[in-house]
């Protein structure tokens, strides 16, 4: 089981920035705190957009709401 509840396929990476795409961090808060790019912390939104099936990040964040026993229904 990963950090995010999630158990398959996020790197540490994109957990670190799903966490932060929890607490309603835009991009380019996460890019400051985590030292990247930008362009970086939306390549990883994406992956784990695809990785959960979620068309965008808010759908991501209700799936990994739901990975975590917070939320039903993704």
């Amino acid at each position: 089981m990963t950090r995010t509840g999630k158990s398959e396929g996020l790197s540490a990476r994109e957990e670190d920035v799903a966490r932060l795409l929890l607490r309603g961090v835009s991009n380019k808060e996460i890019a400051r705190a985590l030292g990247v790019e930008v362009v970086t912390v939306k390549k990883h939104v994406g992956n784990i957009c695809r990785k959960l099936g979620a068309r965008n990040r808010t759908q991501a964040a209700l799936c990994l709401t739901e990975a975590a026993g917070l939320r039903e229904g993704c």
